[in-house]
């Protein structure tokens, strides 16, 4: 029988459709690259319609799992549901459509328009104030927060009106019907009915557990911090919404949720965050902008805090700086072994020159850069760094932090910074023409320059230069290379599996499907190892172009960045973002997925094993 096919069969028992049309699906779904959905085909047919399926799931006396439901509606995938029913089985206590939406697989708003439509049973938000109070009696509460239900009214007849979290549990409408006798059912997000729930008891004085006091504030905001450093978390998100303010956590590069605080508690928490950054608690209509040193003197935790004025208030963000990162070696920052071998031989090893490292932000830029000063770092080499801030600290080699408050800006710096002697200059990004030009000069004198950059890919750091007004001929003589690179998540090794690609991923990917086939990824189950998401740790895919006297001349001549592009690839060696990705996924390292979300696709890119050539991968 076809997975997920419950709703077919249970069309043909109601006698919706005939045993052949079923087969004819079955025989249809057989010869498709990736099995769908029988119910999805038999609507493409138009065999059936929603009204139909509606009315068939409305008339069984057995009620089919709503993860099922979901699947075979296309509105989550098969994927999805089995990741979330893992998370359930490590944690039972979690409902399934709690998962489905804590996890972004599915919206509040389609859950429950499905559940509704379904079931028959009204989607219902209620407004605390609008609730009968007089419905609260002594062990109404207690059973209300063990089940995830809230009555809201009584009706001219009788009946009761209760919203419920879970509306096919059957236990939830036993113990209202106790409680009420005659109900009448509604459904609703079970955090909603948790944080009415608690807004009327506090009202109505029935609960005080809630406490707004200092000392609750002071451990909510410690303990979340603690909670981002054990999970190695770049960034704290503290985003306020119309109902509750939604806490997320930045791990390998992606905002993942992590809690929901109530309404009364926001307050408390942005003015304990404002005391700690040392900003003004009294100011919320405008943006302001701190720094905590949060743990033990001898080891602080930086953190960098930013205070963003929003129509429902203050979204917060915590960057955490200089947690104990471990500087990278070289041979570990993801180049391929023949352009490793180019990058120190032909770039590193060159005695003067500029080098850039390019990418967005949160690409790891300034990691890649240490790994280059590590690599540099001897006895015989003076080097100095102007930083902001200094994130590494390396022994042998002269650091400054940039410090505005107190005159020691970029452009201070940068002019003290050849009078050093210095055999190599670091240069923590080039923000500006002042600063471009300062590494130009400094090429030009005979010195190594070392910078990050904000742009695109290699080809983007050429063209922005010149956009600085900075001469072509200046870089096409001083720039030795450019580094691109981004950060992608790492399959799961515990949770890893085979993803052969269909024809049309294979399309986006800029293969001819036809042409191209079979083409075998991976991806991640999701297990507890990778907190059910499939990944765990992040690796760069890098772009080295090394300028030879072809480009140089397109850079003079002011060709276009497709030529420029079109030469590098043909004459240099480069291999773009897209191609080295994909060299990656091959290898299980990481997935389609991924290099759709994060790599640009410029260009075609050229047959796999041309790239492992090229890349000396064997």
């Amino acid at each position: 029988m076809q997975k997920y096919s419950n709703i077919a069969y249970l069309l043909k028992e109601q006698g919706v459709i005939t045993e052949n049309q079923l087969k004819y699906a079955e025989r249809i779904n057989s010869k498709l690259p990736s099995p769908r959905p029988l119910l999805s085909i038999l609507k493409e047919l138009k065999i059936v319609s929603d009204e139909t399926i509606n009315a068939a799931l409305q008339r069984t006396k057995d009620r089919l799992p709503l993860g099922e439901i979901l699947v075979e509606l296309e509105f989550i995938t098969t994927t999805n549901l089995e990741k979330a029913l893992a998370i359930q089985k490590s944690n039972p206590s979690l409902r399934l459509g709690e998962i489905l939406i804590d996890n972004h697989f599915i919206s509040l708003e389609r859950l429950y328009q499905v559940l509704s439509a379904q079931l028959q049973i009204p989607f219902l938000e209620p407004n605390p104030e609008e609730i009968d109070r007089s419905l609260f009696k002594r062990n109404v509460v207690r059973s209300c927060e063990e089940n995830d239900f809230i009555p809201v009214s009584r009706n001219n007849d009788g009946t009761v009106t209760v919203v419920f979290a879970d509306p096919l549990n059957q236990e939830n409408k036993k113990a209202a019907s106790q409680l009420f006798g005659k109900i009448r059912m509604a459904t609703c997000h079970a955090k909603a009915i948790q944080r009415i729930l608690r807004t009327v008891t506090t009202q109505t004085g029935a609960n005080h557990a809630l406490s707004g006091g200092e000392n609750i504030i002071v451990s909510t905001v410690d303990s979340l911090i603690i909670e981002a450093m054990e999970l190695n978390v770049s960034d704290i998100h503290l985003e306020p919404m119309k109902h509750q303010m939604r806490v997320r956590f930045r791990m390998d590069g992606v905002l993942i949720p992590h809690k929901e605080f109530p309404l009364d508690m926001v307050p408390g928490i942005t003015s304990r965050i404002k005391i700690m950054a040392g900003c003004d608690i009294a100011e919320k209509r405008r943006h302001q902008d701190g720094r905590i040193l949060f743990g033990n003197k001898e080891n602080p935790l930086d953190i960098r805090v930013s205070f963003y004025s929003t129509v429902h208030g203050e979204k917060i963000v915590l960057r955490l700086l200089n947690q104990q990162t471990k500087l990278l070696e070289i041979g570990s920052i993801g180049l391929a072994p023949r352009l490793l071998q180019r990058f120190k031989e032909e770039v590193l090893d060159m005695p003067s020159g500029v080098v850039l490292v390019t990418g967005p932000t949160g690409s790891g830029k300034t990691t890649t850069l240490y790994a280059a000063i590590d690599y540099l770092n001897n006895i015989e080499t003076s080097i100095i760094t102007a930083e902001d801030p200094a994130e590494y600290i390396i022994d042998g080699i002269a650091q400054c932090s940039i410090n505005p408050k107190i005159n020691v800006t970029f452009e201070e710096t940068l002019r003290h910074i050849v009078r050093q002697d210095p055999d190599v200059i670091v240069i923590g990004e080039i923000r500006d023409r002042f600063s471009a030009e300062t590494a130009i000069q400094a090429a030009l004198t005979g010195h190594k320059v070392l910078t990050t950059f904000h742009t695109e890919d290699t080809i983007g750091g050429l063209l922005r230069l010149l956009n600085m007004n900075i001469e072509a001929f200046l870089i096409s003589s001083t720039v030795v290379s450019i580094l691109a690179q981004r950060l992608v998540r790492k399959v799961c090794p515990e949770c890893k599996e085979e993803h052969i690609l269909t024809p049309d991923e294979t399309r986006r990917l800029g293969y001819n499907p036809s042409r191209v086939r079979n083409i075998k990824f991976f991806q991640g189950k999701g297990c507890p190892s990778c907190r059910f998401t499939g990944y765990r740790g992040r690796i760069a895919i890098c772009e080295l172009l090394v300028l030879n006297e072809e480009v140089r001349e397109a850079i003079i001549a002011r060709k276009t960045s497709y030529e420029i592009r079109r030469i590098s690839i043909e004459t240099s060696g480069l291999v773009t973002l897209l191609e080295d990705g994909l060299i990656k996924a091959v290898q299980g390292l990481t997935s389609y997925q991924e290099i759709i979300r994060q790599l640009p696709r410029l260009d075609k890119p050229r047959p796999i094993n041309e790239l492992k050539r090229i890349q000396g991968i064997v």
